[in-house]
């Protein structure tokens, strides 16, 4: 069951968006009704996959490196666990929030399909493959940005898509000259072939390219140009996997994943993911700073929150990477909550512009907790997820004396602080409205995922330890360890 289960997280959404697909035209809802029992299977598999041990799957009984091969260890169990998860969360609220569109069933067959891109890329054993799935969730992804069909939706999609398709093909470019190289492209034989990296200037070509690429997926700056747009224009349920999801699967997954597996994380390189790391979270939280624009906020503050994972991984040291995977696993969580709390605001008060706003508790009391408890997450208080993460990322930069690092990404916390003490001033503190007085809370779909992940916030926050000890360090191991990547995918050792 363990193997078989893996291509399962894959195949189980692409078949369901293309049902989805057929009888939308005759059944109108269908999508709501099968769309999120085609997330939830996916995440019971994942939550199945955690006692599972580490392993591949061998598709259609070609041995690796020459067949393909699908690869489980700690690092893509946590993974599936984030894609799934939000995911599920997602398409419950997107059942009310999307009933106002008319083609609902190419929403959810899009959404799905855009899962199953995200859930083949981290169960990728072989570099073409990564990039196959990363394409699908990638054309899937800029659809949904421009579903609303309006002009901003349109304009940001095109955006999105012109500088997604640069990225997509400076990654294949790397692709073709790994393959190139070393005449495979099955990451572990790759790693068994190449060695050391640093002595050939193909492969350091090849490997600056992988960092562009995946950076641009990422949103990390300078590559960050498109993210403020998209996730802004996107409807609330697709922001919250874009910025929850999406960077971190197409990006941050990828980088480390050819960073350390494929490549054994040259000193050189970790030091440029970590500098990277630590530019986007200050220009972040300085763009976010002067926002007023809700969802344009929480875009910047995307950017911001993948620095601190960016720097946590680039620091390369155990507690450095397990603090990151531990930041990127509360950013999905705190970030998709306040995408799908900003996504309530707009559907109740028909603006995203916080001057607007005031007052919201009195009405929209569970999307006002909501609020606070993504506020409180991402400003980094105790007890909320968001504290313990980031002090573990300055205390790790510390340890390996980049205090420039550490001071930065201080910095960068009071920030944050400060921009989520406006919009919680802004958005539900004050007096209301006149023109809100007959305003009522969300339906239930939709403050049934506000709650949750409010709930999930708090008791990561309160639990951490359990979490590292269970899911982040796990991760970690497996990324550190590229020889014992090489020994189960190939049989040797590294």
């Amino acid at each position: 069951m363990g193997n078989i289960a893996m291509p399962l997280t894959v195949a189980i959404p692409m078949l369901f968006a293309v049902l989805i697909l057929i009888t939308g035209k005759f059944w109108r809802g269908v999508g709501s009704y099968l769309g999120p029992l085609a997330v939830f299977i996916p995440l019971y598999l994942s939550f199945f996959l955690l006692g599972v041990k580490d392993t591949t799957y061998i598709m259609g009984g070609w041995i690796p490196p020459i067949g393909i091969v699908m690869v489980l260890d700690g690092l893509s169990k946590l993974m599936l666990i984030i894609i799934n998860g939000i995911a599920f969360f997602s398409i419950i609220y997107a059942i009310s929030y999307m009933s106002k569109y008319t083609a609902q069933f190419k929403f959810y067959a899009l959404f799905l399909l855009m899962v199953a891109g995200m859930n083949g890329v981290v169960l990728s054993g072989d570099l073409f493959n990564l990039f196959v799935f990363l394409e699908i969730a990638s054309l899937a992804s800029y659809a949904l940005v421009g579903f609303g069909v309006e002009s901003e939706e349109l304009e940001a999609g095109f955006k999105y898509l012109i500088l997604g398709s640069v990225a997509s093909i400076v990654i294949l470019f790397a692709v073709a000259i790994v393959y190139n190289i070393t005449g495979t492209v099955n990451m572990a034989d790759v790693a068994n072939t190449i060695g050391n990296p640093m002595l050939n200037k193909a492969v350091i070509f090849a490997l600056g390219l992988f960092i562009f690429g995946f950076s641009l997926k990422a949103g990390l700056v300078p590559f960050h140009a498109w993210l403020p747009d998209a996730h802004p224009s996107a409807p609330a349920p697709v922001s919250a996997m874009l910025s929850g999801v999406l960077i971190k699967a197409l990006g941050i997954y990828a980088l480390i994943r050819v960073t350390f597996s494929v490549m054994g994380a040259p000193t050189e390189i970790l030091s440029i993911i970590m500098w990277l790391g630590v530019v986007s979270a200050l220009v972040g939280v300085l763009l976010a700073l002067g926002q007023y624009d809700l969802k344009r906020l929480l875009a910047y503050h995307s950017i911001s929150q993948m620095g601190y994972v960016a720097l946590g991984i680039g620091l390369g040291t155990p507690e450095g990477i397990a603090a990151g995977l531990f930041h990127m696993f509360n950013h999905a969580t705190f970030k998709s909550l306040l995408f799908l709390d900003a996504g309530s605001f707009e559907q109740s008060t028909g603006t995203r512009d916080l001057r607007q706003m005031g007052g919201l508790m009195k009405k929209l009391p569970i999307t006002s907790i909501g609020t606070i408890a993504g506020s409180v997450s991402i400003s980094g208080l105790p007890p909320f997820n968001g504290f313990w993460s980031k002090i573990l990322i300055i205390a790790a930069a510390l340890a390996s004396t980049q205090y420039l690092a550490a001071a930065i990404a201080t910095f960068v916390a009071f920030g944050t602080l400060a921009s989520f003490v406006k919009v919680m001033r802004f958005s539900i503190i004050g007096p209301l409205p006149k023109i809100y007085q007959n305003l009522k809370e969300s339906p239930f779909s939709m403050t049934f995922s506000l709650l949750a992940l409010s709930i999930i916030c708090l008791i990561s926050g309160l639990f951490y330890i359990f979490l590292m000890d269970s899911l982040f360090y796990p991760a970690t191991n497996a990324i550190l360890k590229q020889s014992a990547y090489i020994s189960m995918v190939l049989g040797i050792g590294g």
